[in-house]
Parts: structure tokens; sequence; C-alpha cells
């Protein structure tokens, strides 16, 4: 577990060693194949940013204190929810890394990958039953995942799609990414006892943090930032057209069509070729330019909170996470 944002920050740092070892503790299994792919999973750098958020919208009421074992158990259970997607993302994609590291499926093969998967759905549900089975928020987590497969679908569906829409692709990001930052900011301050409009506002932040991180990511896919811990334009390999390309299209579609139309057939040289247009014709800018208007509804509705030191950590996060491609 890679906590980059949370050393200076004892309180936090210390609920998400609690997290880590719950996950650790749950995902032990006999088969020892299964065992060995769940903990290469979850010692491959996960930031724990989703349980962060959580446990910081929690803390926006501080009347939760008294509740930290059941706060902890629904935090690892959006860890567990984000791990199970992410093998998932990489049986579909074929991809051969994740967060830096061989990916389960790379490693250990796509059965176990599909069982690894499979497995933390079920550790995700037990945990869901511990806490919250009189609670609305059962239902929620499952219109969640609903949400996260229909973003999955609809992104499977615009593979190669050179007339995708802006809509299509906020669409698919708002449930494949967004979905999961929402829920954790809307079920901690809810599980935080916080009033209703803190709990909406909550739940907006989280999506506009999940936009805004999900184009960011998009940004630095294109600008081969290593810190993205995954291969460069490995979106565009596999027909994902992602907001600086889509952006690029809108203007320059003579220059990118071309080497677009080549689906599976792209080599490196074209995509390098893809990537340099994408640059040059203004995508990343214009991205930028969106992100950081995600970015600011994000950082002024935080503002809108109790004013607690679990705001101000909350607005600090936001910043660092939301601004890292400046």
């Amino acid at each position: 577990m890679k906590q980059h944002f949370f050393h200076a920050y004892p309180t936090i740092n210390h609920a998400l060693g609690e997290v880590n070892q719950l996950i650790n503790d749950r995902i032990t299994i006999k088969n020892s194949q299964l065992h060995d792919a769940l903990q290469q999973m979850a010692s491959n750098g996960g930031k724990y940013l989703r349980p962060a958020f959580f446990l910081l919208f929690a803390n926006i009421n501080k009347s939760a204190a008294d509740e930290q074992a059941k706060l902890v158990k629904i935090a690892a259970s959006l860890e567990i929810l984000h791990m199970a997607t992410l093998i998932h993302d990489d049986i579909i994609d074929d991809s051969p890394k994740r967060r830096g590291a061989v990916s389960i499926q790379a490693a250990f093969g796509k059965d176990t990958a599909v069982y690894s998967g499979d497995f933390l759905f079920t550790v995700f549900f037990d945990l869901l039953v511990e806490t919250m089975s009189s609670s609305p928020y059962l239902t929620r987590n499952a219109k969640t995942m609903r949400k996260i497969l229909t973003g999955e679908l609809g992104q499977m569906d615009n593979r190669f799609d050179l007339d995708q829409s802006l809509l299509d692709y906020y669409r698919n990001i708002n449930g494949k990414t967004a979905a999961i930052f929402s829920l954790a900011a809307e079920e901690g301050a809810y599980f935080g006892h916080a009033d209703h409009r803190t709990i909406n506002l909550a739940k907006r932040i989280g999506q506009n943090i999940g936009i805004s991180f999900q184009i960011l990511d998009d940004i630095l896919d294109y600008s081969g930032d290593e810190r993205l811990n995954k291969p460069v334009l490995e979106d565009l390999a596999t027909g994902v057209y992602s907001l600086p390309l889509l952006l690029a299209l809108q203007d320059h579609r003579s220059k990118l069509e071309p080497f677009l139309t080549k689906k599976h057939q792209m080599t490196v040289q074209d995509m390098e070729q893809v990537q340099e247009i994408v640059i040059s014709c203004g995508g990343v800018e214009q991205a930028k330019i969106i992100a950081e208007k995600f970015t600011k509804k994000a950082q002024d509705e935080i503002q809108s909170l109790p004013n607690t030191r679990a705001r101000k950590l909350l607005a600090t996060m936001a910043k660092k996470l939301l601004t890292r491609v400046n």
C-alpha cells in the first residue's frame, strides 16, 4: 500500500493501516495460486484513495469516533471493490502490467485472474452485509456496481469509434471511475452521521473528483508521464479513445483518421504519430482546461463543508490529486 498523501496525517494513516490489515486478513484463501495472486494485488502499490475519501468524509461531523471498526470495514469494502474491477479490466484489456508490476492475468493466467476478481466481490458483499444490512446503502452499493458495469460496457461499445461523442465519454467515466469516488464520499458522510445537505454535497464532490481524476489519467497517458504506472498509450492500442484524442478529432480528424482506421494493426510508430498530433493540435491542453473546471467545482464545494480538520485535509488532498499534471 502506497500512502502518498497521508504520511503527515497520523489519524488517516493509522486508519488506512487498519484497512490494509483487514483486507489482507479477508483475502486469505486455501487455494495457493489464488492466495498468491490476491496477495500480489494487495501489495502492488494501491494508494487507498477511495478508503481515504470515505474516512475523511466520515470525520467531517466528528461524531463517528466510537464506530471505528465499522468504518474500517466499509472503507475496506471500497478498496476491495476497486481491486476487483482492476483485475477484470486487465483481463478484458489483456494488460501485461498494473501499478507498475506484472498484472494478475499476466502472472497467473486468465482463469486465476477471473477467480481472483470474483472472490474479491464475495469479500465485498460479506463486508456490506456485516456493516449495512439494515441501511439504504446496501442498495446504493448495488446500484454503484451496476453503474460501474454500465460505464465499462459503454466504453467497450465505443471502442475504435471515431464518432464517439464527448457525452458518451463523460457517461462512461462517470460510471467506470467517478462512481466509486462518489460512493466513497457520500457513504462516508452518511456513516459519519452528517446532515442531509452534507451527504448530498459529499456525493457531488466525489463525482467531480472522480471525473477530474480520470481526465488527468487520460492526459498522463498521452504525455507519457512515468507516474501513471501503465504502458503509454495502452488505451489507444485497445481502441479506448479518451478525452485528449476526442477533442483533437473534432477539428483534426483528417490527420488522425489514417492511423486510427488501422485499429489493432496500428504500430508503435503509428501510435506515436497519434500522440504527437493530439499534443500539437491542443487536445491535451483542452483536456487540462476541462479537468480544471471539474477540479474547481470539487474544491469550491469542499469549502462549503463544515469547517473541520477533515475538510482542510480533503482540500489539501484534492489539490495534490487534481493538479498533478501541472
